[in-house]
């Protein structure tokens, strides 16, 4: 089947709203062609540079948002953090008006107060630019972990219980979830890891309680757009009961 045919067979069946990427691989991409690390950032940078334009411009989902930085990657070695940083920042810079003229709206999940000023500063005025955009809302998760999603939710319905704006019979799991960071966003109907593992690694968790996952060996630098359609293909074939027995 060709890309044109793939994407087509892909229109023509119910379409995910939310589509979220856990882009692993990067390092081992360098690796295995006896590069640094940063060179398998950098590539991966390109990636989704690619994917967004794609999703944007042939308006695939409304919602996408990627993993881009968890919690627990403040364990790497500072010059491999400094090159990411500074990665982002640019790619931030460079392409806030791009964003904004194809109407993609960017957010960030996550905690940026650790981050370096400048990048702080760019991520600020992008968010700011882009507040407009209705083709595509692009979330970016920094310095976001699965259970420090929870955790603010949780501290943020403690706050209103303790000013006397919540009553512990008011705390369902809708009002809960609309604490979360990315409480306005809908849930992923699809979850995509590139790189070979299959676990969430601390990613979406409440969230992803009937997310399908797909898994794929392609590390993230090489993904493609044909392989983003061949996983909504087989998204678009499974059966989404939400716990309850198909008629």
């Amino acid at each position: 089947m060709s890309w044109e045919a793939l994407l087509e067979a892909v229109r023509a069946r119910p379409l995910p709203q939310h589509v979220a990427l856990i882009m692993d691989g990067n390092g081992r991409w360098a690796k295995a062609r006896a590069r640094p690390r940063t060179e398998g950032h950098r590539e991966g940078a390109r990636t989704l540079e690619r994917l967004v334009r794609f999703v944007a411009k042939e308006r695939l989902f409304p919602y996408l948002t990627v993993f881009a930085f968890s919690t627990e990657n403040w364990d790497r070695p500072q010059e491999e953090l400094e090159f990411l940083f500074a990665t982002l920042e640019e790619f931030v810079r460079t392409h806030t008006e791009e964003l904004a003229e194809n109407m993609v709206q960017l957010r960030i999940l996550g905690d940026l107060s650790p981050f370096p000023r400048g990048l702080r500063e760019a991520l600020e005025r992008a968010m700011e630019r882009t507040k407009g955009g209705q083709s595509l809302v692009f979330a970016v998760a920094l310095n976001f972990g699965g259970r420090w999603d929870v955790l603010t939710a949780a501290r943020r319905a403690v706050a209103l219980a303790q000013a006397g704006k919540l009553r512990p019979a008011e705390l369902t799991l809708e009002r809960f979830r609309a604490f979360l960071p990315g409480g306005e966003l809908p849930d992923p109907d699809l979850i995509i890891r590139t790189g070979g593992h299959q676990r969430l690694s601390n990613f979406f968790l409440f969230e992803a309680a009937y997310s399908e996952l797909y898994f794929t060996k392609t590390l993230w630098p090489d993904f493609t757009e044909e392989e983003l359609l061949l996983a909504i293909r087989d998204f678009q074939g499974r059966t989404r009961n939400f716990g309850k027995v198909s008629p």
